[in-house]
């Protein structure tokens, strides 16, 4: 197969081959602004509501070959309201960041615009 992007939308697991055969070709999108509970055990808004966080959000980024967070595409924060229940903070990030980010990051990539130096990564002028 021709594969120039493998979209990891809603799956975090260890990539094996895939993603050392696709460096800096996997892309993600995980439902916080990283390093903020970027290894948190269970769920991540639960955390933010608990610690009192007042701003939360997303993260697109490229996939290192074990799965996790590597260099970062793009970031969107999002208001965490005093009235915020799981339900609606998870929903509230998925749809004003998450559904967002990702497409923004594939766009970006497929444009040629996505330029990774060391850790970070530098969006081209269009």
């Amino acid at each position: 197969m021709d594969v120039d992007l493998v979209i990891l939308a809603g799956y975090r697991m260890p990539l094996g081959t895939v993603a050392s055969t696709y460096k800096n070709r996997v892309i993600g999108v995980y439902p916080s602004l990283i390093p903020a509970f970027e290894n948190t055990e269970g769920s991540i808004h639960r955390a933010v509501l608990e610690r009192g966080v007042r701003v939360t959000g997303a993260t697109a980024y490229f996939a290192t070959a074990e799965g996790d967070i590597g260099p970062i595409i793009l970031q969107k924060a999002v208001e965490v309201k005093q009235d915020d229940t799981l339900d609606s903070l998870r929903s509230r990030v998925m749809e004003e960041a998450e559904w967002k980010l990702l497409p923004q990051a594939v766009t970006l990539f497929c444009q040629g615009r996505l330029e990774i130096r060391g850790k970070s990564v530098f969006i081209k002028e269009g």
